[in-house]
Formats: structure tokens, sequence, C-alpha cells
């Protein structure tokens, strides 16, 4: 039996379609297949791999961590080192409101975390998101989450979940006295990447203070940098009450983190004790990758040469009448063609190419890039070429 065979036939499947490459390893900007091709990785592990694939720093960190010691007790009971380096990292480029750290495993938990914290604090019930939104896959992170089709095989799922439309000023008076807490996307990935307006997050946030509800926003795909800020959130001059992040945050290692204040964190620790708990949050290795990440992303990425090197790689698509609209964010991109058909076949090219692109689940007409932040700008110029060429090879086919 081949290994693909044994991946199909032994081990849990996401799709019908996975691209099924057999990974030797990774450097930098590129996968190396066992057969020996190399993909320039243009989707970094979905917003995961922001500075790359085996950071230097990143891989020191870890080495320098399993010397020491490895999982020693379940989260918030001893004081583990990586732990607080980390937070002491994220404290430093946080506002000041938000001074409390929670470390778990996982995006999803994060918004797990975030939405009892957010019902334990304001005593109160009611959820409210936004149409378009993903927020994960278990069943309170898919309660908040936009996309029924995901969502129908799986009901019932949350009550007390409203549903507003994104970016609708009109709407926010639904959010009320009995709200506990309105979750957001500053940016939404899934759905195309979507960025509200300045004018609409401030009617938000305002709303929300007005009437008590806590503004919970998930940066899980769009922190860490991902949109040419180290917060997507400093794009729009609000602080939320509590913030989700993962992701790219680990530096290719699994984590999430629940950041608020200390005082509404407080709420876990009592009525009851153990209001939230993992065994695995802030393991020590991952904490120790997470905050060499951070360190990174603080002292080697220039935010306003960023944002130039993706304009100038979107410019090189300007005009094609293949690409109906492209949608950018700092580092993160949609770009619209006719239909899911085409999509897909571009897509199929490039990785044919040797280049790997994405599509969104919720959005089947584009096709998604979230190079790393730190590619080359000569490297991105190669990748505009490798996408250029693909769509021109698969037109009429």
């Amino acid at each position: 039996m081949t290994e693909r065979q044994f991946f199909i036939d032994h081990l849990g499947q996401t799709t019908p379609f996975p691209f099924l490459i057999e990974v030797e390893r990774a450097e930098g900007n590129y996968i190396y297949a066992k057969d020996g091709k190399a993909y320039l990785d243009m989707i970094a592990g979905v917003a995961v791999n922001n500075i790359g694939h085996r950071h230097p720093k990143v891989v020191s960190a870890l080495k320098s961590q399993i010397d020491q010691y490895l999982h020693v007790m379940v989260y918030g009971e001893f004081i583990q080192d990586p732990q607080q380096l980390l937070v002491k990292e994220l404290l430093e480029v946080l506002p000041q409101k938000l001074d409390g750290v929670y470390v778990v495993n996982s995006g999803t938990e994060a918004i797990e975390a975030a939405l009892k914290l957010a019902k334990r604090v304001t005593g109160r019930t009611e959820l409210i998101s936004f149409r378009g939104s993903y927020h994960g896959s278990t069943h309170g992170s898919m309660s908040v989450s936009g996309n029924e089709v995901k969502k129908l095989a799986f009901r019932p799922l949350l009550p007390g979940v409203q549903f507003l439309s994104h970016n609708e000023v009109s709407e926010l008076h639904r959010i009320t006295e009995k709200t506990a807490g309105v979750i957001l996307e500053t940016v939404q990935g899934d759905a195309g990447v979507r960025k509200p307006s300045v004018t609409f997050m401030k009617a938000l946030r305002q709303r929300c203070d007005e009437v008590g509800a806590l503004l919970i926003l998930d940066e899980i795909q769009c922190g860490m940098g991902r949109t040419g800020k180290m917060f997507a959130f400093e794009h729009f001059e609000i602080v939320p009450d509590i913030l989700t992040l993962g992701k790219a945050l680990g530096g290719g290692m699994p984590i999430g983190a629940l950041v608020s204040s200390q005082a509404m964190l407080n709420e876990f620790t009592h009525a009851p004790m153990l209001g939230h708990i993992t065994t695995f949050g802030g393991h020590p290795v991952i904490c120790a990758a997470a905050a060499a990440a951070v360190q990174v992303l603080k002292t080697e990425i220039s935010w306003s040469e960023l944002e130039k090197k993706a304009q100038r790689f979107q410019d090189r698509f300007k005009g094609h009448q293949e690409i109906k609209e492209i949608r950018r964010v700092g580092m993160m991109f949609a770009f619209d063609m006719e239909n899911a058909e085409r999509v897909e076949k571009v897509v199929a090219k490039c990785m044919e190419k040797g280049l790997i692109t994405f599509w969104f689940l919720s959005h089947p007409y584009s096709f998604r890039l979230s190079p790393p932040l730190n590619m080359e700008e000569s490297v991105l110029m190669h990748a505009a070429d490798v996408i250029l060429a693909a769509i021109e090879e698969t037109a009429g086919n």
C-alpha cells in the first residue's frame, strides 16, 4: 500500500479532493515533496506561517525548550518561563486595556472561551454575529458562524444567536441590553477578505458600550501582522473587550489565545472555579515558539514596506480581464473570477507548476493568497508570473 492510499484509507478526511502532496520538508517560502518537487507556498498553511516555514529563531526556541521540559501540569497551576515570556511579548504590543492572556490550544478553543467569558461577565445569554462569518467548526464556534450550508447537518446548535448584515450600521440597533457579546472577524476571511468601514467599526464599538455588550474581535486569521499591522483592529482606532488569536501566533505550532482585561479573565476562577480549563493550553514548547514568532514580527517586519510590496504584487494583476475584483488587506488577498470552475482550474494549474494557492470554503468563485509576510519581493513577483500563466493556460478549457 502506498503512503497516499494509506492516507486516504485511514486518516480522517476534510474533503473528497485533498491536495495529496507527500511532504518531506519545508523551509522558508517552500514545501518540498518526497518526489523532489518544490512548491512555493503562497498560502502559508492558511495564514499560519506568517514568518515562513521553520524560521531559525522559532526552531532555536523549540530546541532550547525541549531540552528543559515538556508538559508538567495543566494550565494555570505552575509558573512556567515560556508562558511568561509569551505574555510579556504580547503585552508590549497590545493596548493597555487588554492586559490578560489565557493561552489555549487552538483558535477555535479561544472562540469557545470568548463566548463563555462574555456570558459569564455580563450575566446575559444572547450572542450576535454577522453574515459571512467563520469562527470555527466546534458546536459553539459553528453556532456563531454564518455559513448555513456548513451548519445544517449538525443542528441543533447554540440557541440565542442572531446574525446581522456585515458592515451595515443600520442594523446595529439589534444589539441590546440582552446581548452578552458581539463577535466579528475584524476582517472576514472565509467570506473572501471583507474589510468593514471605519464608520461601521466605530459605530459597533459605540453601540456595545451603550448597552453593555462585550465586543469580541476574532483575529485568528487576520491578526499577527496578516493585514499589515500587528492586529487588524489597529486599522479602525478601536479596541475590543475580548480578542481571540491563533494560527500565526505559534510560528508554525498549534496555539490559541484569549485576550481581555485580567479583571474579566478572573471571572473564570470562581462561581464556579475552573470556569475554563485546558490540559495542554500554554504548553511550554508551543509557548516558546510563539514568543519567538512574536519577537520576529516585532523586529523583522516593516509594516510600511510590507504594504508597498503587497501593492506592487497586486498591481501585476491590474486590468486582467479574468480577474473581476481583487480584495486585499495587507498580505491577505481574494481574487474573484467568473465562477468556481475557473478558480478550481487555476488552483490546480498553479499546483502543477509548483505554486500553492487555495480557495475559500464560503466564497468558491475566488482564490485566496496569504503568503509569508517576509517573502522577498522578487519571489512574490515570480509567483505573480506563475499565477498569470496558469490563468492563461486554463482559459477556455
